[in-house]
């Protein structure tokens, strides 16, 4: 299961992950789907997110159960 938030992005590309994950609030969005698709939707939020804030968490076998990634434009 991933988990995905978006901070300040286009309607347009949050009407696309719409198509792969549920928006249960706006600019979050959860869903389980392959690594491969969860890659390929993470690199099309970030392409798309210009500079705004994108977070990904999902599950890892690790002490915590999940990893955390940050768009590399937010500091």
């Amino acid at each position: 299961m991933i988990t995905l938030v978006l901070e300040r992005v286009p309607v347009s590309l949050r009407g696309e992950l719409t198509r792969w994950l549920i928006e249960p609030k706006a600019g979050v969005f959860v869903g389980r789907v392959s690594a491969l698709v969860r890659d390929k939707l993470w690199e099309k939020a970030c392409a798309g997110a210009e500079g705004a804030g994108c977070l990904l968490l999902y599950a890892v076998d690790n002490e915590q159960g999940f990893l955390m990634v940050v768009s590399p434009d937010v500091v």
